[in-house]
């Protein structure tokens, strides 16, 4: 039986309301999924036309400042002054990556490494979010991912464990590769190594087999080296900044046999550490004794509590041409002295 309401049957009236409320329903789904993706051109141009700096002020001392703000300070690049985008206090969170050296060289301090990674967890502040990743003969290991849960992070440091070949720079890619998907919270890596990277140095020691007795000491070129420099433009491209801290068994003035050759190898080795640093506002800390190793975590602890992380436009972001660009940072006291990075090369 049919049965009409107004002119129309109930199953009219059904039939109606049914599609008015599909065509209502995709209406919304396609204006909610228009608010939640933003557009994909908007996401990478942001993403990749700023420069990210993470910026240390000092006084004449050598006294951290903190107080600063963004006014305080004003950008160069290639002596162009350039509008500071966003600004960060020293106060903002970071996210870190704490990368150990679990290669054979370091098997006999083991103990000595996991207290003073243990300290420096005590030294970071609250909301700032850790991850453990290591590197071995086998390749590299995340322990623990990002997180403020400071007992699992300390029990991921105690499982650090290894022999055989050491990966440096394989564990440098791996970290930032982690590291992005932490957004746009300030980011930066403490590598503790001797920086003897297995495949690197098996460059160097072919560089320096053919090379003339009395060009040995000259003969690799540090810079050139094409593991160092990928992970240095990923490190550009996200603003990470890294500390290694340089374990004395890769000190080339402390090998048991002087053979130049050797000595070559371990200190472009060095070398690539002190790049890494300063390259990306970091620091090299140089660990004389096994004792140091928990001073040297507090000290950059303190470093990263007093950076202010600082985004700049550059004048051609679209102009990737591969050339170098010279950063410049000025602050408004005449008394203190800001340091970062000192440029960039466009890629």
């Amino acid at each position: 039986m049919t049965v009409f309401r107004n002119g129309k049957s109930i199953t009219d009236n059904a039939r109606w309301l049914v599609a008015l409320l599909a065509f209502a329903l995709l209406f919304f789904n396609s204006a909610v999924s228009s608010i939640a993706q933003p557009p994909q051109d908007e996401v990478i141009r942001t993403d990749t036309s700023l420069v990210q700096l993470n910026v240390g002020v000092v006084d004449r001392q050598g006294r951290a400042i903190t107080s600063l703000t963004r006014t305080d300070f004003v950008v160069y690049e290639d002596d162009m002054r350039r509008p500071i985008v966003s600004f960060e206090p020293t106060q903002t969170p970071f996210s870190l990556v704490m990368l150990l050296d679990m290669s054979g060289s370091t098997i006999n301090f083991r103990q000595q490494i996991q207290q003073a990674a243990l300290r420096f967890l005590d030294a970071l502040a609250p909301e700032d979010r850790v991850a453990v990743i290591s590197f071995n003969g086998k390749g590299v290991h995340e322990l623990a991912g990002f997180g403020t849960d400071r007992g699992h992070t300390g029990y991921a440091i105690t499982l650090a464990t290894g022999s055989g070949n050491s990966p440096v720079y394989d564990g440098l890619k791996y970290s930032l590769k982690q590291l992005a998907s932490e957004g746009k919270r300030r980011k930066a890596i403490i590598i503790l190594t001797d920086g003897l990277d297995t495949e690197v140095r098996k460059g160097d020691r072919a560089t320096v087999a053919n090379a003339p007795e009395a060009e040995v000491s000259t003969a690799i070129k540090p810079e050139t080296s094409s593991a160092l420099n990928s992970v240095l433009n990923d490190a550009d491209r996200q603003g990470v900044t890294i500390f290694p801290l340089a374990l004395p068994s890769g000190d080339p003035k402390r090998l048991p046999l002087p053979d130049p050759r050797i000595t070559a190898q371990y200190a472009a080795a060095r070398t690539r550490l002190q790049l890494l640093a300063e390259r990306t506002g970091g620091q090299l800390s140089d660990i004389r004794r096994l004792d140091q190793l928990a001073r040297v975590y507090a000290e950059v602890a303190a470093n990263l509590r007093s950076l202010y992380s600082i985004a700049y436009q550059p004048p051609n972001p679209a102009n990737r041409d591969g050339k170098w660009r010279a950063i410049r940072i000025e602050v408004a006291r005449a008394d203190l002295i800001a340091r970062t990075k000192p440029g960039y090369f466009a890629r």
